[in-house]
């Protein structure tokens, strides 16, 4: 991890307080980025690859507006092969180069009825189904307490703050709780229906180990899911990755609208 800090830290004078991750087919906002300095994954020691379609694989460093950022476009799975600690490395080395405040982004199967394809939700909660976390095994009091908190594991000030921003801009923002299962098979009718018993309003692949690796950190999280496809069983369709990669497309605009906005105002 050292090393990893140590090669970004050579690479841009920048010292990002706020860090980005940009889920399947969210890319676009990286490009948005001024004065911005692009490392392939592959470059920074330890870093794992992106591998999974719609998922550029590079850190960028550089301003939305008078804050520094570091962005990155693209993650890691659990179902590429990963171990949890492996899919969280680059959180770690986002909050040791001084990220405070990190904001997650993702693709989302929509649960609950009420949602449409392209819409942007605020993730309040989440429940982690994916049998993995990355806090498991010895802890490094270096990075975080052995038992950390998690009744507020995606900030509420973020959230008030980036609802404040959805109103001003004309954006609707809904708000639920995300079901994070390991993948890369889509569920099934009977899995969405015991998922919207349990609470579940939203169903993906990633965003919760980071989430927990973020708060054992102390950073303050937020986490926006764009409702890619509605979940098996709602609609009489087939689910495909194409059609993620085209809702993605759709909403790029709004997306990248909304987080020029909202990122120069979070607090750290």
């Amino acid at each position: 991890m050292n090393e990893a800090v140590e090669y970004v830290r050579r690479r841009t004078p920048l010292r990002p307080l706020i860090g980005v991750i940009l889920g399947s087919g969210l890319g676009d906002f990286a490009e948005a980025i001024e004065e911005r300095t692009e490392i392939p994954y592959y470059e920074i020691p330890g870093w794992p690859k992106a591998t999974a379609v719609g998922h550029a694989g590079k850190l960028v460093v550089g301003r939305v507006g008078v804050r520094e950022v570091a962005v990155m476009a693209g993650r890691a799975h659990l179902y590429e092969g990963y171990s949890a600690a492996q899919v969280v490395f680059p959180v770690r080395v986002l909050g040791q180069l001084g990220v405070r405040g990190l904001v997650v982004t993702n693709a989302a199967g929509g649960i609950n009825l009420s949602y449409r394809r392209g819409g942007l939700v605020l993730i309040s909660d989440h429940i982690n189904l994916q049998g993995a976390n990355p806090l498991v095994g010895p802890n490094d009091e270096s990075l975080g307490p052995r038992f950390p908190d998690m009744s507020e594991a995606y900030s509420r000030r973020y959230r008030e703050i980036a609802r404040a921003v959805a109103a001003e801009l004309g954006i609707e923002l809904s708000e639920g709780v995300y079901a994070a299962v390991l993948g890369p098979s889509y569920e099934t009718p009977a899995e969405i229906r015991y998922l919207r018993t349990i609470g579940a309003d939203l169903v993906g692949m990633s965003t919760v180990p980071e989430v927990i690796a973020a708060n054992h950190m102390g950073m303050k999280v937020l986490a926006i899911s764009c409702v890619t496809n509605m979940a098996a069983g709602i609609l009489p369709q087939r689910l495909t990755h194409d059609e993620v990669l085209q809702t993605g497309r759709m909403v790029r605009e709004t997306l990248v609208r909304f987080l020029k906005a909202l990122v120069p105002r979070l607090e750290v």
